[in-house]
């Protein structure tokens, strides 16, 4: 039987999933409130001709293209990508690596702001018994999942350097995921960093990465204390977006049956 694991957060306002002034706005209209909308396509209709008087349920939404759980196109991190080429808009990313075998690295027991090395992933992939194959889908599992929508969220798990992520990318994954607001350690710890070295190269350093190779990723996953370190499948379709620096997508893990029942 194929088990379908939800790793998306739902999509909520009123909560702190976001920095200040990028949370999302949501005005939900209800059946009675939309039912002389309704009749007003229907000259000389009543709302008292609808059935129950409803009309429809309907959502306005006011969000950027990176609220709530999203792929990031390389256009997102620079204008060039693989060292010069103009980077690719989300309506151009191979929809080829977005359904591929994935892999979870569990890093909750990295402390808050600390920015993962390659020594870390070989230690985690060595810990699990795993060799990355191309366009293998790497999740990170952060301490950040399960502070979703808690006032500290923005500001917990690690994060991913650049190192980090070339290390990935040299071996052939194209996408990666995080449960943290970003792929990059939390910016309140790479400001303190940087308020003490002024070391502009640490800003943005894993977005950063994709400059050199491209590759996507999934920010603010969530569940994925619930997937096993292999042995799933990754589908993280973007919305099609023109000329946008990233998608929405509903990302799920697919783990089928090995008995095929």
């Amino acid at each position: 039987m194929r088990q379908l694991i939800d790793i998306s957060v739902d999509l909520r306002a009123g909560i702190a999933s976001d920095p200040p002034g990028h949370r999302p706005d949501i005005t939900y209209i209800d059946h009675q409130q939309s039912a002389e909308d309704v009749v007003a396509f229907f000259p000389g209709a009543e709302t008292s001709d609808l059935p129950a008087g409803e009309g429809w349920a309907i959502e306005r939404v006011n969000m950027s293209t990176h609220t709530g759980t999203h792929l990031d196109a390389p256009y997102h991190y620079a204008s060039t990508m693989n060292g010069g080429e103009r980077a690719i808009t989300i309506d151009e990313v191979p929809l080829d690596w977005c359904l591929r075998p994935g892999v979870k690295l569990d890093f909750r027991h990295l402390s808050d702001g600390y920015v993962v090395q390659p020594a870390d992933i070989d230690a985690e992939l060595e810990r699990i018994g795993h060799t990355l194959q191309p366009f293998d889908i790497v999740l990170v599992n952060t301490a950040a999942g399960v502070r979703y929508g808690e006032d500290d969220y923005v500001d917990t798990g690690c994060g991913m350097g650049r190192d980090a992520t070339l290390h990935l990318l040299k071996q052939g994954v194209r996408i990666t995921g995080t449960d943290a607001w970003s792929w990059d350690a939390p910016f309140s710890y790479t400001a303190q960093r940087y308020e003490k070295d002024h070391d502009p190269s640490i800003i943005w350093e894993g977005h950063k990465a994709g400059r050199e190779i491209e590759y996507c990723h999934i920010e603010k996953l969530h569940n994925l204390e619930a997937l096993p370190s292999t042995g799933f499948t990754v589908s993280c379709l973007p919305v099609k977006i023109h000329a946008a620096s990233a998608g929405w997508t509903r990302a799920v893990a697919i783990i089928d049956d090995k008995d095929g029942e």
